[in-house]
């Protein structure tokens, strides 16, 4: 039997939780959303909406965010959204999960997305 208090035993295990590296950025990020809610955000909040690989943290959505448009960000919230159940001429499908990110910039800071508005 192995002893479990063994200094080196505790110190030769590994952390359980699998980092993915990602080599760019614009892994993370697959497209901004382009809605009534997300435009309004913008105007009012100065926080900007994209959809985002389903397996990005917050911290990777911050550092794509900074890194492709040359931002400061100031906080990251993601929402899982469940694909919904749509009914085919086979039966029933399923769209695709996915995951959003709602990013607030720093004063003075803007994303020209939809290029100029007003």
């Amino acid at each position: 039997m192995e002893n479990i208090t063994d200094p080196q035993a505790v110190a030769s295990e590994k952390p359980k939780g699998r980092l993915e590296r990602v080599s760019d950025p614009r892994d993370i990020i697959i497209k901004p959303v382009v809605s009534e809610k997300s435009y309004g955000l913008i105007d009012e909040n100065n926080k900007y909406t994209f959809m985002v690989k389903k397996t990005a943290n917050k911290t990777q959505v911050k550092i794509a965010v900074e890194q492709i448009f040359g931002v400061k960000v100031t906080s990251v919230n993601t929402i899982n959204r469940q694909g919904k159940r749509k009914r085919t001429r086979a039966g029933f499908g399923k769209r695709p999960d996915t995951k959003r990110a709602i990013v607030s910039l720093a004063e003075g800071d803007r994303i020209d997305i939809f290029g100029q508005i007003g």
